[in-house]
């Protein structure tokens, strides 16, 4: 791994203590990944994720309380995941939840090499991106197929998750992108970009109007989130408020 990436932070979320020991030991042979910490349920792991910088979340789904789905569905801006579980049946609404990969326990290494691989390589993706975007240079390239189209982050109007995919829409045209929206949000600069729900990443200078918990662009109204609008009017429009 190259030296200018730098380790993914990792926690572990999981109610079986020997299902946790299992992971840790696991994640500890493998040099790009650290281990944070461990929690045993989605409860504890919430205010881990919120209160410090995590990269990858090792996140088991049946646990008490809340399962592991629920808890990455209410995460406004979740960390890279990889399912681990006994039950294959929830696969598909793990990949409608965007995870880097689903393991089945119990967990051979050679499997989990593999998913956290993956997962990597989505990390340095975005990690790169975000070094490289900036005011200067506001073109970015997306492929389409076996092609790579160019595109200016300036003429994004907002962008929607859909599932593994997020689609990028513009006044003229659309682009559906095989991207997760986290790798996408971080990109993109934040002074110009901002997340307004889990499924929408609004370019504010394409705002047309707010009202109430709706949000106006080219003609189009998107929700806003209950948690999001207080920080939206704070960071974007109360700083421009010209009348009281």
């Amino acid at each position: 791994m190259s030296s200018n990436i730098p380790k993914m932070k990792c926690l572990i979320i999981d109610d079986e203590p020997l299902a946790r020991f299992h992971l840790k030991e696991l994640a500890d042979q493998i040099d790009f990944l650290s281990v944070e910490g461990t929690c045993a349920t989605a409860l504890e792991a919430d205010t881990k994720v919120k209160e410090n910088e995590i990269d990858l979340l090792f996140l088991d789904i049946n646990m008490p309380y809340l399962t592991g789905l629920e808890f990455l569905e209410q995460l406004e801006n979740p960390p890279l995941c990889i399912l681990t579980t006994a039950y294959s049946e929830y696969a598909l609404e793990g990949f409608r939840l965007q995870v880097a990969d689903y393991l089945l326990k119990p967990i051979a290494f050679n499997r989990f090499y593999q998913a956290v691989n993956k997962a990597q390589q989505q990390f340095i993706i975005s990690e790169k991106l975000k070094k490289n975007t900036s005011l200067d240079d506001p073109f970015l390239y997306v492929r389409q197929s076996d092609s790579f189209i160019k595109v200016s982050w300036v003429d994004i109007l907002y962008i929607e998750s859909m599932q593994n995919y997020t689609k990028l829409h513009f006044k003229d045209k659309s682009l559906i992108i095989h991207q997760t929206m986290k790798a996408i949000e971080e990109s993109l600069p934040s002074d110009h970009f901002f997340r307004i729900h889990k499924s929408y990443l609004i370019n504010i200078t394409h705002i047309d109007m707010i009202s109430g918990g709706r949000l106006f662009i080219n003609k189009i109204e998107l929700p806003i989130s209950r948690t999001r609008k207080e920080e939206l009017l704070n960071q974007v429009v109360y700083k421009k408020l010209i009348s009281k």
